[in-house]
């Protein structure tokens, strides 16, 4: 049984400081536009049979069920959670924030395709619309957005003309004469968010895209000039820490007392022989 307390605190213990460094990246990301906090799912290593043997049962060599003792957890997957974060007015045109459901799509330089909620965007030097790191923003045919018409001389209307990006992403240019419609942003969606992996802070792409391919989303609203921030509750983490590390301190105690148990064990088994 010693030994069964001790292998079961380690695998506590363990799952703790996987706990804490989850925790520890949600403080670290609060600031950070768009990020979803991650949270840890556990599951017991084993589940050990406990039996009786009662005076009445022993004549028949027999034992009742009692039911099962875990010996201790382990992390069994990593999730996020998804929810609305509040969002912070910048009046920046270029920044945008999705009020409801969806991701923005974007693309690297390499081709390669991901979704984010980080609407903190901006105009590169041949007018596209990219990302802060300069990953191209898609539309909702998956092409790259242009925020000025191909027909028109950049030179000449660059800083003079608004952008206007309305809630369903719909992007136009108002030169003051007229309002010129362009393209509109791609808001996409997933029916199966926990199959979602992060491949940065903000950027998700699907594990399984055959089985969990885009969807267009449908509930949701952009706003123009505000971005989302993180949904992480400094509040609720900071108790979650001092939870943690008041429940690995106790199970610390634990261990320190089996250990001297099994030293007394041992020095009695020793005596005896």
């Amino acid at each position: 049984m010693i030994v069964r307390g001790l292998e079961s605190c380690a695998n506590g213990m363990l799952a703790l400081m996987d706990a804490n460094d989850n925790t520890a990246n949600n403080l670290a990301n609060v600031n950070t536009i768009g990020y979803k906090k991650g949270s840890l799912r556990f599951k017991d290593v084993m589940q050990s049979a406990v039996y009786t043997q009662a005076e009445s049962v022993l004549r028949n060599n027999s034992s009742r069920f009692l039911g099962t003792i875990s010996t201790g957890s382990e992390v069994l997957n990593y999730t996020h959670d998804f929810t609305q974060g509040a969002l912070s007015q910048t009046d920046n045109p270029y920044d945008l924030a999705i009020e409801g459901d969806g991701f923005f799509k974007v693309q690297n330089l390499d081709g390669k395709i991901s979704y984010t909620r980080n609407g903190s965007f901006t105009r590169n030097s041949d007018d596209y619309l990219v990302t802060k790191q300069g990953e191209y923003v898609l539309d909702n045919r998956n092409r790259r957005i242009r925020m000025i018409p191909e027909d028109l001389d950049p030179d000449l209307i660059r800083d003079k003309v608004e952008i206007i990006i309305g809630e369903n992403g719909n992007i136009e240019m108002n030169t003051g004469n007229q309002k010129i419609p362009m393209q509109t942003i791609g808001v996409w969606d997933f029916s199966d968010k926990d199959d979602l992996f992060e491949i940065s802070d903000t950027r998700f792409i699907p594990k399984d895209p055959d089985n969990n391919p885009e969807l267009r989303s449908e509930k949701f609203v952009i706003q123009q000039g505000m971005l989302e921030l993180s949904n992480t509750n400094v509040i609720k983490e900071m108790i979650n820490t001092i939870s943690t590390q008041r429940n690995y301190e106790s199970l610390a105690k634990i261990v320190t007392t089996n250990n001297e148990m099994l030293n007394t064990a041992v020095a009695v088994g020793r005596l005896r022989t």
